[in-house]
């Protein structure tokens, strides 16, 4: 039976068993790969989206178990137009291999649409359940807190 979802602003609709994750529609069906594979058990991050604003792990996440509007990496913003979370990661060159940022990045953005104003301690408990091999934590918080600056000055 097919479903309708609502991602990034646009109406799609897919016709897939119920227990598919989200992760594999976005991927899959939809054609966005920006979202990451990474572990399958939502232990990563790498699959993060957010759902009516909060941050979850798609892969988790069962096509009937969707409750509002998803989110993903290309939804957040564009490469004219880049939110101030990806700006802030350009800025820090955060990124080294890549492929968790996606992932971290929607996580930052659920943590400041819920505290603009972040401390350290904020920061590493809301980023702990997404892991980056390359060890770039350091750049991650740096850009946070740079883009909440960045957030309250606009």
């Amino acid at each position: 039976m097919p479903t309708d979802l609502r991602i990034n602003g646009k109406k799609h609709q897919v016709d897939l068993p119920d227990n598919v994750p989200l992760l594999w529609v976005l991927r899959d069906e939809v054609g966005l790969t920006g979202t990451k594979f990474g572990c399958g058990v939502a232990a990563c991050g790498a699959c993060t989206v957010h759902i009516d604003g909060a941050a979850v792990r798609s892969c988790q996440v069962a096509l009937s178990d969707v409750w509002g509007e998803v989110t993903t990496i290309e939804g957040l913003g564009t490469p004219d137009a880049m939110a101030a979370i990806q700006q802030a990661w350009v800025k820090h060159q955060v990124a080294q291999c890549g492929y968790c940022q996606s992932g971290q990045i929607m996580q930052a953005a659920s943590l400041l649409a819920e505290n603009p104003a972040p401390s350290d301690a904020d920061i590493d408990e809301a980023m702990q359940g997404n892991l980056c091999r390359c060890g770039t934590y350091p750049r991650i918080r740096a850009a946070i807190h740079s883009a909440a600056k960045q957030m309250q000055e606009a």
